[in-house]
């Protein structure tokens, strides 16, 4: 999941939380908004955490970047 997705469904559990009064029958409302923004925040926190984790690491450009220096230039 991504950020925005993960910041969607905390806006829309948000609105279902506390901007719908009207409830069908069977349904609780509240409560799906509730599980919605609770997995949005969850998926925020992960993106987040993984985000974090992949711009830490050494990614495959650098890689590429020390070996072409280390071989010399291309003719």
């Amino acid at each position: 999941m991504t950020i925005g997705g993960s910041i969607a469904l905390v806006v829309i559990g948000a609105i279902l939380r506390y901007a719908i009064h009207w409830s069908p029958a069977h349904v609780n409302v509240q409560l799906i908004g509730l599980i919605l923004m609770i997995g949005g925040a969850i998926g925020l926190i992960l993106s987040l955490v993984f985000l974090m984790r992949r711009t830490s690491d050494p990614s495959a450009e650098d890689y590429e970047q020390q070996v072409h220096r280390a071989s010399g230039p291309v003719r």
